[in-house]
């Protein structure tokens, strides 16, 4: 039995699965994903795991070589963008709008 890491099965599957320029999406409950795209939920109620909770547990496990944002973070959401930028120091990254970020989780 794991005891380390990621315990959610599917979602240590779907890390382990991944390959070089493989792309992923990490997103709140918020974000509309089209019907047929699949989803590992890790939601338990709301915040909870908090974005950067998820988001740290994946950085352990993965190696990021590129990434992507939505461009409305840098108003609606300084913080996060901060821990992004902190967390992935040196790493390539590139903004679009939102309504396009929306259309790659397709």
């Amino acid at each position: 039995m794991k005891k380390r890491g990621i315990l959610n099965a599917e979602l240590a599957r779907a890390i382990a699965a991944l390959g070089h320029m493989d792309v992923f999406l990490i997103g709140d409950a918020g974000m509309p994903i089209p019907h047929g795209v699949p989803v590992i939920d890790l939601a338990l109620c709301g915040g909870v795991p908090s974005f950067e909770q998820v988001m740290n547990a994946i950085l352990d496990e993965t190696v990021v070589e590129y990434y992507y944002l939505a461009e409305e973070i840098v108003e609606k959401n300084q913080h996060l963008l901060n821990f992004f930028h902190e967390s992935m120091p040196g790493i390539e990254s590139e903004m679009m709008p939102h309504i396009d970020f929306k259309k790659c989780a397709r």
